[in-house]
């Protein structure tokens, strides 16, 4: 599964984490679908693998390991997708939308009856 947790802490939520969110970000201020964002983070998921055996001597084929880095960097993509969408509504429709959260927006219209 996983190789070592510094190693996955250090390649996999960090540096690859941060790719993941900007993978996110990047589809979300391009009014990309978040499924998009899901079939990315699995090429992230294989980059990920390969870094940790090229550097550290991880196990390239783990199929257990796939899964694991490849989840974690599913919902990194997924949330900045989620977060960026929801800013971007409030920020182009300031008139329609209001945030609602961290990961939500409301309709302005809506709360005012």
């Amino acid at each position: 599964m996983i190789d070592s947790v510094p190693v996955f802490i250090g390649i996999t939520i960090l540096f690859m984490g941060g790719c993941a969110f900007m993978t996110g970000n990047a589809l979300a201020r391009t009014w990309r679908p978040w499924w998009m964002g899901a079939l990315y983070a699995l090429g992230l998921g294989a980059a990920d693998r390969f870094i940790g055996f090229a550097l550290f001597g991880g196990s390239l084929l783990s199929p257990g390991g796939y899964v694991i880095d490849t989840m974690v960097l599913e919902a990194i993509t997924l949330a900045a997708w989620r977060v960026t969408l929801a800013k971007r509504m409030c920020d182009q429709y300031p008139w329609l939308y209001q945030r609602s959260g961290l990961f939500g927006w409301t309709d302005k219209i809506a709360h005012r009856h």
